[in-house]
């Protein structure tokens, strides 16, 4: 759902899919393959779209994706870049999935671990995004491989704006914390923060674990929305009621600047 959801950050309408496979049809059963494209198409129907056709290789690593197309108004496109001072800082989906996904190939995680993981992956960004249209959004992206770090460096700092954000508001999903302390933290978790940290002040009293939580690589991961404080109460109402149960102001854009994002306790 990644794909889809670029075109919802945009504040687009998927049109139409295309399967990007890569499969190794030696070793494994030709099920598995059709379980996969069995998902992909059944989350394109979630969507309101087709896949029309596709590409696939033989590999010796399955790798399955979607090229999504969509469509906007010019006038009605969703940038990253025109966060304002005063504006507050909605997330439409609690992190944690690169930290559970981790635990779970270590052997950390239950059952319960993963049906949690999962619902949120499965979880498409259509109502967030359609919820959106009714309302001013000064800058929006999704977070994914890049973590919330990463991805709210890209508006802050296209933006030319700081933002503060407190760990605290900040929601995760169940059992992360316990797991992120027994090390189950991906790599590309840990690659998010030593990068991203060139831009971030960090409270001295922030933990490492709660650092790395915070920085966690998303796999189908919310909407992050950039709206005027006026807007964000009617905007969280709307989200409430239209199926984003979680979505809640982590933050705020506090002042022109360049790009940096002080997160607190």
């Amino acid at each position: 759902t990644n794909a889809i959801s670029d075109i919802y950050a945009m504040g687009a309408t998927p049109l139409f899919a295309l399967n990007v496979v890569a499969f190794p049809t030696k070793s494994l059963s030709q099920e598995i393959l059709e379980q996969i494209l069995k998902g992909a198409s059944d989350k394109a129907a979630e969507a309101g779209i087709s896949i029309v056709g596709g590409h696939s290789i033989d590999d010796n690593e399955p790798k399955f994706g979607l090229t999504v197309t969509g469509i906007v108004h010019p006038d009605k496109i969703l940038a990253n870049n025109h966060a304002l001072p005063g504006d507050v800082l909605i997330l439409t989906k609690p992190l944690g999935t690169g930290i559970l996904s981790t635990a779970l190939r270590k052997g950390f995680a239950g059952d319960n671990d993963l049906a949690e993981a999962v619902k949120w992956m499965k979880t498409l960004n259509r109502a967030a995004a359609e919820t959106a249209r009714g309302f001013e959004i000064h800058a929006c992206t999704d977070v994914t491989g890049f973590g919330l770090m990463g991805h709210l460096s890209e508006i802050t700092r296209g933006s030319g704006v700081e933002a503060e954000i407190s760990f605290s508001k900040v929601p995760f999903m169940p059992n992360v914390r316990k797991y992120a302390e027994m090390e189950a933290i991906p790599g590309g978790t840990k690659g998010n923060y030593d990068h991203y940290s060139a831009f971030v002040g960090w409270d001295e009293r922030l933990s490492q674990v709660e650092r790395y939580m915070i920085c966690d690589a998303q796999t189908s991961g919310g909407l992050l929305f950039s709206v005027h404080q006026d807007v964000a109460v009617n905007l969280l109402q709307q989200l409430h009621q239209n199926g984003c149960p979680a979505a809640c102001v982590i933050g705020k854009i506090h002042r022109k600047g360049e790009g940096v994002i002080m997160v607190s306790k």
